[in-house]
C-alpha cells in the first residue's frame, strides 16, 4: 500500500448485518452518498445588528446509493421487498470497505440503521447486450469513519486529555 497517493476507489466492499446473506450480496459495482452536513442556526447578537453567529444546530447525512448487477437469490432484496411489498422496515447496519491491493481494510465507513428508500431496476430492451441494474437507495442515521490513522489520532487525543499537569 502506498500512503503517498490517494487509494483509488474501484476496489471495496459492502457488507450489511442481515441475515440470510448469499455471496453476491456484496458485489456493488458503485457506492455514492456517504455524505455530511452541518446545519447551522442564526443567533443574533444583542445590540450588534451587523452579523448574526451562525452555531451548529444539527448534522445531515445523505441518501446513500448502492448498485450492482441483478442477481438471482438475494437476502438483501429480501429485506428490501419485506419493507417495499410488506411495509416491515427492520434498520440494519452495513460497513462500506475501501480495499487494498491485499484485498485488505484501509478505510471504512459504517453505517447505522439504514432502511430502504428506493428500489430501482434498470430499463430492459431487446436490442442491446447490457446486464440489468439494480440501484438501491438507503436513508441512515449517521456513519462513523474508521482507518488506523483516525484511530491512532483518536487514541492520542484520549490520552493527552486525561494527562494533567499540576504544578
Amino acid at each position: 500500500m502506498d500512503l503517498d497517493y490517494p487509494q483509488p476507489g474501484f476496489h471495496f466492499l459492502v457488507v450489511f448485518e442481515l441475515f440470510p446473506q448469499f455471496p453476491n450480496d456484496v458485489r456493488f459495482q458503485e457506492v455514492s452518498g456517504l455524505t455530511v452536513s452541518t446545519e447551522f442556526e442564526a443567533w443574533p447578537e444583542g445590540g450588534e445588528n451587523r452579523f448574526a453567529h451562525q452555531l451548529p444546530k444539527s448534522l445531515q447525512f445523505g441518501e446513500l446509493v448502492l448498485k450492482r448487477g441483478k442477481f438471482l437469490g438475494s437476502g438483501i432484496l429480501h429485506w428490501v421487498r419485506q419493507a417495499m411489498e410488506q411495509f416491515q422496515y427492520k434498520p440494519a447496519n452495513l460497513m462500506i470497505s475501501l480495499l487494498d491491493d491485499n484485498h485488505l481494510p484501509i478505510y471504512n465507513w459504517y453505517v447505522v440503521n439504514a432502511v430502504p428508500k428506493r428500489l430501482e431496476i434498470s430499463g430492459i430492451n431487446a436490442g442491446s447486450n447490457e446486464i440489468v441494474v439494480e440501484t438501491l437507495a438507503l436513508n441512515y442515521q449517521y456513519f462513523k469513519y474508521y482507518d488506523p490513522a483516525s484511530i491512532a489520532l483518536d487514541a492520542a487525543a484520549g490520552l493527552s486529555a486525561s494527562v494533567g499537569i499540576s504544578l
